[in-house]
């Protein structure tokens, strides 16, 4: 019996080297294409005031991530740290401040809350790491019935809503639509046929209420950590294009999150559009 154990383990030492693949199912790369370290991007937002993780939504390695580096900030700066995301609209922040306070139990806030398909499995670990840690967490986006509006019935239709629903937006008053951003500009012309304007300006009261919430939230001694599609951030555009004309340029941090088949080399395509990029395999599992 012994000897017939030994030999089958040989047997079993001397296959092939191609009997198992060396699986690997994501890449770092900075902006220029440089493959990197997750702890390159760790290091690096260490002076950053306002980091953006750009997800896709379904994508489980980006959100992986986005809770790693959750924990590893606030190992770094503690309570001087807060959270936002576009997952959730202003007018549930009173809601989501009575959960973190443990006043509210879990299933009214899920009940109450109008909450994504992906919340248990993607975003209901960073609400329960800042209720565990006391760490705001932010309601940064426009109630989606607003954005409808305008997407539907153009952006003057926000001017008869009441003060307190407008409290929920960006400052119409100080809100301009810019059409040759290009992120909106490509919105025009690729819906053109199903209101592409209108869409993009849609797009844009998202984007520009993201950034008022931020804003206003953040203190002077605070890092500010914002989940979002990637479509909101990257190639520095969309919520960094109201924001950056108030924050200094060197105090912004973005990642974005790309798929591709070949992940041992950045496309061309997809360099340029944030500080880190993370690549992540086409094959890797979907959370929903």
């Amino acid at each position: 019996m012994r000897t017939r154990f030994i030999l089958s383990l040989i047997c079993f030492l001397l296959l092939p080297s191609g009997f198992a693949k060396d699986l690997k199912a994501y890449q770092i790369y900075t902006s220029k294409g440089k493959a990197v370290d997750y702890e390159n991007i760790v290091k690096a937002c260490k002076e950053k005031r306002f980091i953006f993780f750009g997800e896709y939504h379904n994508n489980s390695i980006a959100h992986w991530l986005q809770f790693e580096l959750l924990r590893d900030l606030h190992a770094e700066k503690r309570q001087h740290l807060m959270l936002g995301a576009e997952m959730f609209e202003a007018d549930n922040q009173y809601i989501i401040d009575e959960y973190l306070k443990d006043q509210i139990s879990a299933s009214n806030f899920q009940d109450e809350v109008r909450l994504w398909p992906n919340y248990n499995t993607d975003y209901k670990p960073l609400i329960e790491y800042a209720k565990a840690n006391s760490l705001p967490f932010i309601a940064t986006n426009i109630p989606r019935r607003y954005a409808n509006m305008v997407y539907k019935q153009g952006l003057k239709s926000l001017d008869n809503l009441t003060d307190l629903a407008k409290s929920y937006i960006a400052p119409l008053d100080k809100f301009k639509f810019d059409s040759t951003v290009a992120c909106y500009k490509e919105l025009i012309v690729s819906m053109a046929d199903h209101g592409g304007k209108e869409l993009a300006i849609a797009q844009a009261i998202k984007d520009a209420t993201m950034a008022y919430f931020i804003l206003k939230n953040i203190e002077d001694n605070q890092t500010f950590y914002h989940i979002n599609g990637a479509y909101h951030s990257d190639n520095f555009q969309g919520i960094l294009h109201y924001l950056k004309p108030e924050i200094e340029i060197d105090e912004l941090l973005t990642i974005s999150t790309v798929e591709q088949k070949n992940i041992n080399k950045l496309d061309g395509s997809n360099k340029g559009i944030a500080d880190f990029i993370i690549c992540v395999s086409e094959n890797v599992t979907k959370t929903h």
